[in-house]
C-alpha cells in the first residue's frame, strides 16, 4: 500500500510564499501522476496543479505565474510553490496521486489529509 502525508501550510500576509510537500510512502505501488487540489468553506473542491510521470504541468487560470509544481521522483515527493499569495488563495489544501501496481495488476488513487493555507490582507 501506498499513503501520502502533506505538510508546509501555515499564515502569511498577502504577497508572501509557502511551499507545500506531499510525500508518498510505500513501495508496492509507482506514483504517476501528482497533483494538488484546494477547497475553501462554501467551494468545491478544485484543482490547483498536476504534474505527469512525463513532466507535464497544468495550472489553474487563477494561479498561472504564481504558484510552481515540481517533482522528485528519488523521494516520491511533489511540491507546490505558492509566491504572490492573495487571500483568495486560502483554503485546505490537499495532495492527490494516482498510483499503479503491475502485478497483479491494481490502480489508487490517493489523497492526503490537508493542509490549511491562510492568507491575510
Amino acid at each position: 500500500q501506498v499513503q501520502l502525508a502533506e505538510s508546509g501550510g501555515g499564515l502569511v500576509q498577502a504577497g508572501g510564499s509557502l511551499r507545500l510537500s506531499c510525500a508518498a510512502s510505500g513501495s508496492a505501488f509507482s506514483i504517476t501522476a501528482m497533483g494538488w487540489y484546494r477547497q475553501a468553506p462554501g467551494n468545491q473542491r478544485e484543482l490547483v496543479a498536476r504534474i505527469s510521470s512525463g513532466g507535464r504541468t497544468n495550472y489553474a487560470d487563477s494561479v498561472k505565474g504564481r504558484f510552481t509544481i515540481t517533482r522528485d521522483n528519488a523521494k516520491n515527493t511533489v511540491y507546490l510553490q505558492m509566491n504572490s499569495l492573495k487571500p483568495e488563495d486560502t483554503a485546505v489544501y490537499y495532495c492527490n496521486a494516482a498510483a499503479v501496481r503491475l502485478s497483479p495488476f491494481k490502480t489508487l488513487e490517493l489523497w492526503g489529509q490537508g493542509t490549511l493555507v491562510t492568507v491575510s490582507s
